[in-house]
């Protein structure tokens, strides 16, 4: 099969305008990402998918290549269905986060080995949650999968709800899994997903995937045991700046 990895970027962010573009000792966000993402092994190829003029030089300034596309797109998901609409010849696309400049590559190569079931439409990540404040914290989407390794739902609540044990003992008793935010998508299958109105779930959660369960496709999941840190705000970037360079 032939994986493309797609790094949609906008510059418009409500809470950190031109973050893509933002310096990370001596590189952009969006440089940073890419350059992880190249170091997959599975990827054949390798876009960021922007309507920014200013984002997209700044791809090509450093060698990546680039793809123009729509400003109205609403998510990341409808940004990557354009994309795989006008490059023909890959069966995977794979929606990599543009804020995540440390992510591990070797999360893009789990995701992908979910294909080597053909029947797969749809992979994900998920962690094991180790932390209360992680457990019942509502921003930190949950998932519950099923015995082949499905998801059975998200939610922003923590799921599965233990019935007569202390929220103190929860972690001790079940396993939890946070959802980690990259998609892979059978090329069809993510086209197909685009035409989709917005679900009942999705609504009341606020989250894209539910509307794709809701609709009767199956979600993959993968565990994976590395952490990401995505840049949503300044003070993340501050974050970022102590954990990986000591700042």
């Amino acid at each position: 099969m032939k994986f493309l990895g797609i790094i949609p970027a906008r510059y418009a962010s409500s809470r950190f305008p031109g973050k893509p573009l933002i310096d990370i000792e001596g590189k952009t966000m969006i440089q940073r990402v890419y350059e992880q993402v190249k170091k997959s092994t599975k990827l054949n190829e390798v876009v960021v998918a922007t309507d920014d003029q200013r984002i997209a030089e700044t791809v090509r300034s450093f060698g990546g290549k680039v793809v123009m596309t729509a400003e109205h797109h609403q998510s990341g998901t409808d940004r990557c269905a354009e994309v795989i609409t006008n490059i023909e010849g890959y069966d995977v696309a794979i929606n990599i986060q543009g804020d995540e400049p440390f992510i591990d590559p070797t999360q893009i190569d789990l995701l992908a080995n979910c294909f080597e079931d053909t029947t797969t439409q749809i992979a994900t990540l998920v962690k094991e949650i180790t932390a209360e404040e992680e457990l019942f914290n509502v921003n930190i989407p949950k998932v519950v999968r099923n015995s082949k390794g499905e998801a059975i739902y998200f939610s922003r609540q923590t799921i599965p709800f233990l019935r007569a044990v202390e929220k103190d003992q929860w972690l001790q008793k079940q396993t939890f899994y946070k959802h980690i935010g990259i998609y892979a998508y059978q090329v069809d299958t993510l086209k197909a997903l685009t035409q989709l109105p917005i679900s009942m779930l999705e609504e009341a959660e606020a989250l894209e995937q539910l509307r794709w369960l809701e609709n009767g496709y199956a979600i993959q999941t993968a565990i994976t045991t590395h952490e990401t840190v995505a840049v949503d705000t300044k003070e993340d970037l501050a974050k970022i700046l102590r954990l990986f360079f000591n700042k």
